[in-house]
């Protein structure tokens, strides 16, 4: 599926953007989360990188104000996937290929 900012949609003519892939996968599995990944982050239990399980999201942003602009969802062995940006689409990543501002779990929360 395609990277779109704003995009909540997993349509040939859609597309998603990080909090909507969020979103959109874990509503598959009947729960319901906030649009922005900053919503996001407000809710579930806030866990420690070191307690990562698949399924667990990741947030990302300015490491210093604290401002989240990004999530992803822990799918172990240190990687995570994400809707990370109009070139590379929906991938996955390295836990670590940005610094992790906070980790949150919301499936047995």
């Amino acid at each position: 599926y395609r990277y779109v900012w704003g995009g909540t949609s997993f349509s040939r003519d859609g597309g998603v953007d990080c909090s909507g892939f969020v979103k959109l996968v874990y509503r598959e599995f009947g729960y319901t989360l906030q649009r922005t990944s900053r919503e996001q982050a407000q809710r579930g239990t806030k866990i420690s990188q070191s307690s990562l399980k698949p399924g667990d999201l990741v947030f990302y942003g300015n490491n210093s104000s604290g401002y989240i602009n990004h999530v992803a969802i822990y799918i172990g062995n240190g990687k995570v996937i994400h809707a990370s940006n109009r070139r590379d689409g929906i991938k996955i990543s390295g836990l670590n290929y940005r610094k992790p501002i906070k980790c949150v779990r919301y499936i047995n929360d």
